[in-house]
């Protein structure tokens, strides 16, 4: 790709990438894991957003209108299907939610008004559901079981995707002249489980280094809280030289959560050290270009051996907010997000020039009644 070879770090060939993903899709807009796999409504909007970024507009929308398609009555999609049909009949919070997060990086590329009034309701539903899974605490629980009770466990990984996607609905909404009063409240308190309560999630995924980056990559932590986060568990999970541990007792990097520890140091504003990681796995790809999904150490052993759109959609994202390729790169940056403190972020000046009222302070602290009938 041409315009990657002005960039500074490691080149990353986005249009390679990004057909990989089309090549998989299948004609309903449904995106899978890989061939023959399954989908999950949240790698489905993540490998969108990879869409996205390599400049594949129209597939992007057919897959957020494949998951409109698929919408359940209560906003909520299933946990897996398989060429359209459900699998597994879960119904999850940070799933129903992540669709925010997949429009607002198709806007910010785009400026696609009408394809946003048109997937609004969709996105709209989907909060709502996860809203509805809030406990009394502030955590969110992560799903409802396939009897429709609601299983009274919350994820940290989970809560803080929901926590990223509540935000950039809160946006969304009032670029679309709406106020969400019940969002920001749930925003609100599920930040303070996030930061003050960790005794309220399932501990049992620590092992896990999305438990370890995902408070700071959704912005829950910032500042100093997420530098000593991220310090204090640095050992437990990154291999130098090769990535990030999956499991943190396990000897198998993930290319996919690399990439991700690389967002989170670049949304902290490290963004050395997130260019010296990518330079680890960059490298980690099939003869098609495409991204492993995972390689075990010290044997260097690919595994497992399946090329998935996710993981390559993970990498895309990466090194857009390292590049700023588009002008989503700064979709995680915590100083965009910061009420009083974003105007210096590029994205924030984008948004102002085209919505004159754009304000984080005001979609998040808004004093309005909620506007729906």
């Amino acid at each position: 790709m041409e315009r990657d070879q002005a960039l500074q770090g490691p080149a990353i060939e986005l249009d390679l990438l990004a057909s990989s993903i089309a090549s998989l899709q299948r004609p309903s807009g449904e995106i899978p894991w890989h061939e023959g796999g399954k989908t999950d409504p949240w790698d489905h909007v993540e490998a969108a957003i990879g869409l996205t970024i390599g400049g594949r507009y129209e597939e992007a929308r057919k897959a957020f209108e494949w998951l409109a398609s698929r919408q359940l009555e209560d906003g909520s999609w299933y946990s897996a299907y398989r060429d359209g049909v459900p699998e597994d009949l879960t119904r999850e919070s940070n799933m129903s939610s992540y669709i925010a997060v997949g429009v607002f990086h198709y806007y910010l590329v785009t400026r696609d008004k009408a394809f946003l009034e048109y997937i609004w309701p969709t996105v709209s539903a989907g909060i709502d559901f996860a809203v509805g899974l809030q406990a009394p605490t502030g955590a969110v629980y992560w799903a409802r079981n396939p009897a429709g009770e609601v299983d009274p466990v919350a994820l940290l990984t989970a809560s803080s995707s929901v926590f990223m996607s509540l935000k950039c609905a809160l946006v969304l909404a009032l670029l679309l002249g709406e106020s969400r009063p019940r969002w920001q409240s749930a925003l609100k308190r599920l930040g303070d489980a996030i930061r003050y309560r960790p005794h309220l999630f399932d501990r049992t995924k620590s092992r896990y280094s999305m438990d370890w980056f995902y408070p700071v990559l959704c912005g829950a932590l910032t500042g100093l809280e997420a530098k000593n986060r991220i310090e204090r568990f640095w050992n437990r999970f990154m291999v130098e030289g090769l990535g990030t541990r999956c499991v943190s007792d396990n000897p198998w990097i993930t290319v996919a959560e690399t990439s991700e520890l690389i967002l989170t140091l670049a949304a902290m504003g490290e963004h050395e050290e997130a260019r010296r990681v990518l330079g680890w796995i960059h490298d980690k790809r099939y003869d098609d270009g495409s991204y492993w999904c995972g390689f075990t150490f010290p044997d260097m052993v690919v595994w497992p051996e399946e090329k998935l759109t996710w993981t390559n959609a993970a990498v895309m994202m990466a090194f857009d907010a390292l590049n700023h390729v588009t002008p989503a790169s700064q979709l995680f940056s915590h100083t965009f997000w910061e009420a009083g403190k974003g105007d210096s972020s590029h994205m924030y000046r984008f948004l102002k020039k085209h919505h004159p009222v754009f304000s984080i302070k005001r979609a998040f602290y808004s004093d309005a009644a909620d506007m729906r009938a």
